[in-house]
C-alpha cells in the first residue's frame, strides 16, 4: 500500500482546472535545455510573450549522447538555460534552478533539489488562480514536489510533453521513457495534467535551416544563437527539417486554439511503457491532437522580430 495519500479534486473542480487558459498565465518551466536544441526555443518563446509569467525555470536531468548521466545532464542543462537567459538580459537570480540529480529510485522516493523546494514554495503561495507547471523533459522535478507535498496537486496544473498517443503501440518516447516511475505518477495521482504527445501531435512542429535564416539569424543576440545551434545540429541540411517539439506547450498557453485538445480519462502507464485507456474510475485529463504549425511559428517568429526591434 502506498505511504502517500493524494488529494482528489471533483470531477467539477478538475474540469475547471482542465479548461484551456484564457488571459494572462503564471507558469513555471521544467526544462532539460541541452538534450537538444527544441528546449530553448521554448524557452524563448515564454520569455517573449506578454501573457506568459514566467516565475522560475528549473534544469531537469536527461541522459544521452550530450551528456555523461542524468547529473550531467542537469548541469548542462542549467548552464544553457543562463546562456539563454544571457541573450535576452535577463538576471537568473532567483530565477534559474538546478534540479534532481537522478532519476525517481521508485515510485515512491522523491529526489530533493533546489527546483524541487522552489516549486513547491510557489505552488503553496496564496493566489487566484492555478500555477501552469510546464515540462519539457523527463518529469523528475515536478513528480518529486508532489511526492514530498501531495496538497500541491489542488493548486497547479502540468501541461506536459512526453510519450506517445493513446493509440500508438507504445508509450516509450524520450521524456517519457527517462523516468517511468515518474511518468506513471502524472497519470496517476491526480493532478489536472495537460498532455502533449509527441507522434501526430507534437512531431508537426517542423521547420527548416532557411526558415531560420529568414526569421531567427539576425533578430539579435538570441536570434542569432536559436540559428547557430539549429545549424551545427545536423551536419546536412540538405531537404532536412528538424521538429521542435518542447515549442507546443507554450504554444498551447499563449493560444489553445493553436494546440487542439480533447478531455479522456487519465490513462494507465504500465510498467512495459504501453498505454492501457482508462475507464470510467479514472479522474478526467486534457490531450493534445493536433498542432496548428503555421500560427505557432508565426508568432514565435513575429515575437522574435519585435524584440529585436526593441
Amino acid at each position: 500500500m502506498s505511504r502517500f495519500s493524494f488529494p482528489r479534486l471533483s470531477r467539477e473542480l478538475m474540469l475547471q482546472r482542465l479548461e484551456p487558459p484564457s488571459g494572462p498565465v503564471s507558469m513555471v518551466l521544467d526544462t532539460d535545455t541541452y538534450n537538444e536544441i527544441d528546449d530553448q526555443f521554448a524557452l524563448v518563446y515564454a520569455l517573449l510573450s506578454p501573457n506568459l509569467r514566467l516565475e522560475a525555470v528549473y534544469a531537469a536531468p536527461f541522459f544521452n549522447r550530450r551528456s555523461s548521466g542524468p547529473a550531467d545532464g542537469m548541469i548542462k542543462s542549467y548552464e544553457e538555460i543562463l546562456r539563454v537567459l544571457e541573450r535576452l538580459n535577463v538576471p537568473h537570480e532567483g530565477l534559474a534552478f538546478r534540479g534532481s540529480d537522478r532519476y525517481l529510485p521508485g515510485k515512491e522516493e522523491p529526489v530533493h533539489s533546489d527546483a524541487v523546494a522552489d516549486l513547491i514554495a510557489k505552488a503553496l503561495q496564496p493566489r487566484d488562480a492555478p500555477l501552469y507547471v510546464v515540462a519539457i523533459g523527463a518529469i523528475t522535478n515536478v513528480a518529486s514536489a508532489i511526492l514530498l507535498r501531495p496538497e500541491i496537486i489542488e493548486r497547479i496544473v502540468v501541461v506536459w510533453l512526453g510519450g506517445q498517443p493513446l493509440d500508438w503501440p507504445t508509450a516509450q518516447e524520450f521524456n517519457l521513457g527517462q523516468d517511468v516511475p515518474a511518468s506513471q505518477l502524472m497519470f496517476d495521482c491526480g493532478v489536472p495534467l495537460v498532455h502533449v504527445p509527441c507522434k501526430n501531435v507534437a512531431e508537426h512542429l517542423r521547420t527548416t535551416l532557411p526558415e531560420m535564416a529568414s526569421y531567427v539569424k539576425g533578430r539579435g543576440p538570441i536570434g542569432d544563437y536559436l540559428y547557430q545551434i539549429y545549424e551545427e545540429h545536423f551536419a546536412d541540411h540538405y531537404a532536412r527539417s528538424k521538429v521542435l517539439w518542447d515549442v507546443s506547450t507554450i504554444a498551447y498557453l499563449n493560444n489553445p486554439l493553436w494546440v487542439p485538445t480533447e478531455i479522456q480519462p487519465a490513462p494507465i502507464l504500465n510498467d512495459n511503457v504501453m498505454w492501457t485507456r482508462g475507464g470510467p474510475e479514472r479522474h478526467p485529463c486534457r490531450i493534445a491532437t493536433d498542432v496548428n504549425r503555421d500560427a505557432i511559428f508565426g508568432d514565435l517568429f513575429r515575437k522574435l522580430e519585435k524584440r529585436a526591434r526593441g
